[in-house]
């Protein structure tokens, strides 16, 4: 199963934001980027999870 069908139908919500996000910026943005900045601002409460792994090296 494709990642972006996947996403419909798990996170409808969230992927119909990320559709308008990046209908809005005239699709400059990749899919996974809008996807990611809809699901933050749906649910900001998932921000310590994306930045998981994004901090410099221990």
């Amino acid at each position: 199963m494709n990642l972006s069908l996947l996403r419909w139908v798990l996170a409808p919500r969230t992927s119909l934001l990320a559709h308008r996000i990046r209908t809005n910026r005239d699709h400059e943005m990749s899919p996974d980027t809008a996807w990611r900045l809809a699901r933050l601002q749906l649910h900001p409460d998932e921000v310590p999870y994306r930045n998981h792994g994004h901090g410099p090296p221990s």
